[in-house]
């Protein structure tokens, strides 16, 4: 927030801010008036979302531009219904130059052609449409999501020798999850082929109930040695889970807040997929801001994602505390 504002603009602002459910960045102090750029994201207050948004707001700060977060805070699935009109709500507020939203899955697709209509660049992040499968997309950028899950499937496989039953789960059904499930398969079955992979179950989003589910998937299935989950909670779940049930288990889970990177310090899971959660979204920043300058950019903007271990948790301690996480 800029220091020369006075106590009484602070106050506005915070009221504003709790009025709206969105989370506001400010321009960077000297730097002349910039673009004015939404962010829309459903299930806002995620710990994963939350770092995808630190990422974004840092570079709106870096840019001069002023940036507003909306999507329903207390959702703990992906509320698009109720997230919506708190975009068309900031929308109503403030002229937009840009709009960035999250869009994993075809509930959201109507809502990124309207905006697309209406004459907005809209840029997405976390998933990678093919171009024109999306009506309004201007941009996309987001891991590499078939990489993604082979690299989960291969550091999986060796610390497994090769052998044992692994349980698979995904928060939901979505285009993120599913690409990254299919490729973990796809590679453990050509690479080690004596490793079987139990039916795709879903855990949810709210910790207390995917850990249940996790619980009762060990209890019914003796043979279970791992656990994937392609979820931000995955190494929760599924740490708890191995705690409760007392088996020990090669955990992979999925993104590096810290809550997860604690777990994997702890020796709780094995690692986690490293998803460019705040490169992502800075990115996402910087291509909603050459669009709504009129620039051309890259439709396609894929980013590496890889699997740490306990060895390699260092760096990203050191992101998070950059970003206030």
């Amino acid at each position: 927030m800029k220091t020369s504002l006075s106590s009484l603009t602070k106050a506005a602002l915070l009221a504003t801010v709790a009025m709206s459910g969105g989370l506001t960045a400010l321009p960077h102090a000297g730097l002349a008036a910039g673009k004015n750029i939404l962010w829309v994201q459903p299930m806002r207050d995620h710990p994963v979302h939350r770092l995808m948004q630190a990422g974004f707001l840092n570079k709106c700060k870096e840019l001069g531009n002023t940036c507003e977060v909306v999507g329903n805070p207390s959702a703990t699935n992906y509320d698009v219904p109720g997230s919506i009109p708190l975009a068309e709500a900031a929308m109503a507020r403030t002229k937009f130059d840009a709009i960035a939203v999250y869009g994993p899955g075809p509930e959201i697709f109507p809502f990124i052609g309207k905006l697309g209509k209406e004459g907005f660049p809209v840029v997405t992040w976390h998933v990678l449409p093919p171009e024109g499968s999306v009506p309004g997309l201007k941009a996309a950028t987001g891991e590499d999501i078939p990489s993604a899950g082979k690299a989960a499937a291969l550091s999986m496989g060796e610390k497994m020798g090769g052998k044992g039953v692994i349980a698979l789960t995904q928060g939901s059904s979505n285009d993120t999850e599913n690409v990254m499930a299919d490729s973990f398969r796809k590679t453990m079955a050509e690479k080690y082929p004596d490793i079987k992979i139990l039916d795709t179950q879903m855990e949810g989003f709210e910790p207390s109930a995917a850990e249940g589910k996790a619980v009762a998937l060990l209890q019914g299935n003796p043979d279970v040695t791992a656990a994937f989950s392609t979820t931000g909670n995955g190494a929760q779940t599924w740490s708890g889970a191995a705690r409760k049930a007392d088996r020990p288990l090669v955990i992979i889970g999925m993104d590096y807040i810290r809550q997860n990177l604690d777990i994997v310090k702890s020796g709780a899971a094995y690692g986690v997929v490293a998803q460019p959660l705040y490169e992502e979204s800075a990115l996402t920043a910087q291509l909603a801001n050459d669009l709504a300058e009129g620039k051309t950019v890259p439709y396609l903007n894929p980013l590496p994602a890889s699997v740490i271990t306990a060895a390699d948790l260092e760096p990203y301690y050191k992101m998070l505390d950059s970003a206030g996480q």
